[in-house]
């Protein structure tokens, strides 16, 4: 499904070498509030880089004497004076050159090894934490509805109603796989149309259909790969080096991979309903039941390519977007802030968007949204010029679920539950059904 073979990476192109050499404790204090071992992701960091620079200033060295000794021969020969002993130590000094060259390219592999595998620093805002329980609630909107009977999870009433099918997707393709049957399917799509409206519509989105297959230097732009490749799936087929996207962040950032922006259409703000498709490597006895933990699940997207100094502002309307969505549709949510040690790879600041399911008693993740800063940017090669100067710097990117279709679908079939087993439509997504409600049908 996946290998560890991928091409070669500039070495600049992930947490910039000059900040991480010059910044060591600092680097190592953010590791440590991740929750990592800095010894064990830095490695040999210190003596690579060191024995590195000194393969590189004996290189040098080495030219210039090869050059002195070229203009003696030269001298010489003009002068018709014998010039072999010259000669050989030229030859001797081009082997010696090669060498140190072989050693220079075989540790500078080395670093960009260990600076690919060094996750993104947390900001100074993100509270510090050892786990998932250490996360802080900012905000909660919305009150758990009340039932006078006993309320059911999203399998049972999505099996009754005969919109939620899963025995027959496993007969399909296998575990962690769901078919939508009807109004089931049908409120799937009416989900990401509703979406896709109020982020383009209210929220100055563009929206972008990008491919689902990807190649390995888009994964490599966003952080998925080389560190989470087995959380990926491949597509083998002769020598095609292409992924199935495990979200739309990854087709839509690397979207302005090696380009230049200009200053002037930033904030760019866009947004993508894709499928997305995970092995969820690691997680088997989690979720089992329903559809929280999919192979193959849709998503609405929100992705930002932002000026630095405006990307934490950017990152609060992002979420605000995300809410919004939910406050629409009437489900109860809570909004978290990630701590230090829960923070994915690449982002520097997440909030999480919580949704109460009451057929389950607990809030679930419905939508991360993060502010990755420059570290998806640098890797991507993403920049734009500052107004009135001629360098250019990278930009910040920032993206989150807005929201994940299939979690809203199930949140939705959760707190509309009616005493007869039939669902409500929420008012927001009426226009979209043509239906007030979800009653029992079978296929």
């Amino acid at each position: 499904m996946h290998g560890s073979a991928f091409f070669r990476y500039d070495i600049d192109s992930m947490l910039d070498l000059n900040f991480v050499r010059d910044n060591l404790p600092l680097v190592e204090e953010k590791l440590r509030l991740r929750g990592m071992n800095p010894a064990e992701v830095l490695k040999d960091f210190g003596e690579v880089d060191s024995q590195r620079r000194q393969a590189i200033t004996a290189t040098e060295t080495l030219k210039a004497q090869r050059n002195r000794a070229s203009e003696e021969i030269a001298k010489l020969k003009k002068s018709g004076q014998d010039a072999s002993a010259q000669i050989a130590e030229t030859k001797d000094l081009r082997e010696q050159i090669q060498e140190k060259e072989k050693t220079s390219i075989e540790l500078e592999a080395r670093l960009q090894e260990i600076l690919a595998g060094i996750p993104n620093l947390p900001h100074s805002s993100v509270p510090a934490g050892k786990s998932a329980e250490d996360n802080v609630e900012v905000r909660r909107w919305g009150t758990p509805p009340k039932f006078d009977f006993a309320p059911k999870p999203h399998w049972e009433l999505g099996e009754q109603l005969g919109i939620l099918d899963l025995e027959r997707a496993v007969k399909l393709t296998g575990g962690r796989f769901a078919v939508y049957w009807d109004l089931g399917a049908k409120l799937e799509r009416a989900l990401a149309n509703f979406m896709l409206d109020v982020h383009t519509r209210e929220h100055g989105y563009t929206e972008v259909l990008p491919p689902y297959l990807v190649n390995s230097a888009s994964m490599y732009g966003t952080g998925q790969l080389p560190k989470f490749a087995s959380d990926l799936f491949r597509v083998l087929h002769g020598e095609t080096d292409l992924w199935l996207v495990p979200t739309a962040e990854v087709p839509v950032t690397n979207l302005y991979r090696d380009e230049v922006l200009d200053a002037e259409r930033l904030p760019v703000s866009l947004t993508a309903y894709t499928p997305c498709f995970r092995s969820e490597a690691g997680s088997y006895g989690k979720d089992v039941r329903g559809i929280i933990r999919q192979h193959q699940f849709q998503k609405v997207e929100l992705v930002k390519f932002s000026r630095p100094e405006d990307s934490y502002d950017q990152l609060e309307k992002l979420t605000q977007a995300a809410e919004e969505i939910l406050q629409k549709l009437g489900l109860p949510y809570r909004t978290m802030a990630l701590c230090s040690a829960d923070m994915g790879f690449s982002s520097a600041k997440t909030y999480d968007l919580e949704v109460w399911l009451p057929g389950q008693q607990v809030f679930r993740e419905i939508s991360s949204c993060s502010n990755f800063e420059s570290f998806q940017a640098r890797r991507a090669n993403i920049r734009y010029r500052p107004e009135g100067k001629n360098k250019t710097e990278f930009v910040h990117t920032l993206n989150g679920s807005g929201l994940a279709v299939g979690r809203t679908w199930l949140a939705i079939i959760e707190n509309y539950q009616q005493s007869d087993g039939s669902v409500l439509i929420p008012e927001a997504l009426k226009p979209y059904m043509g239906v007030d409600r979800i009653t029992a049908k079978k296929f």
